[in-house]
């Protein structure tokens, strides 16, 4: 087998392309730098350059993931009435649709990412700027100063909660995503 040579950016991508592809077929707990080498078709040290360990592995993927759900919001914004109504189904839209886009795979990441204290770190922070910035999208439309951690805790707890039944066939797409347009509005319309 001829090994193709890539820019390091490159193979960086293919690494994470791969990983998101084994996790799909085997599950979270299959993800290893070994078997993440293997299934690359490159040797460890390729891996080992790009990811130091396991839990380096899974804090760029949902990194991966994070990014591309803040560019779905951002992509839905540009499209959608300034509105309270436009910008909750922005919102509702971009969430559902990347967990969507991702699939079943996110949640065997997210499992993995709640096992570690550094990891669950990373989630955090990632999860609190995409709250910020949402709560920066919909604070004109609030009655009262901003809208509160426990409000926001609500709406990403519906969205997480929503977007997993839209995941795994429980929902719909548009019901997943009309219910959390709707609970968006009705919260920051409290609010």
């Amino acid at each position: 087998m001829t090994r193709t040579r890539l820019s390091r950016s490159d193979r960086y991508d293919q690494l994470v392309e791969v990983s998101w592809a084994l996790v799909r077929a085997e599950g979270a707990d299959a993800l290893t730098l070994g078997r993440l080498a293997e299934h690359a078709g490159v040797a460890k040290p390729v891996v080992y350059s790009h990811f130091g360990s396991r839990a380096e592995l899974l804090a760029a993927l949902f990194t991966e993931f994070d990014d591309r759900q803040a560019a779905m919001l951002e992509a839905s914004l540009e499209t959608a009435p300034a509105t309270l109504d436009g910008r909750a189904s922005a919102i509702a839209n971009s969430y559902v649709g990347c967990a969507l886009a991702q699939g079943r795979e996110l949640t065997g990441v997210l499992a993995a990412l709640e096992g570690s204290p550094e990891l669950e770190k990373v989630k955090r922070t990632a999860e609190h700027a995409y709250s910020e910035r949402c709560r920066q999208i919909l604070q004109p439309f609030s009655a009262t100063v901003g809208l509160s951690a426990p409000a926001l805790t609500a709406i990403f707890g519906a969205a997480d909660a929503l977007s997993h039944a839209a995941v795994s066939g429980a929902l719909a797409p548009e019901e997943a995503t009309g219910e959390l347009a709707e609970l968006i509005v009705a919260i920051v319309g409290k609010a």
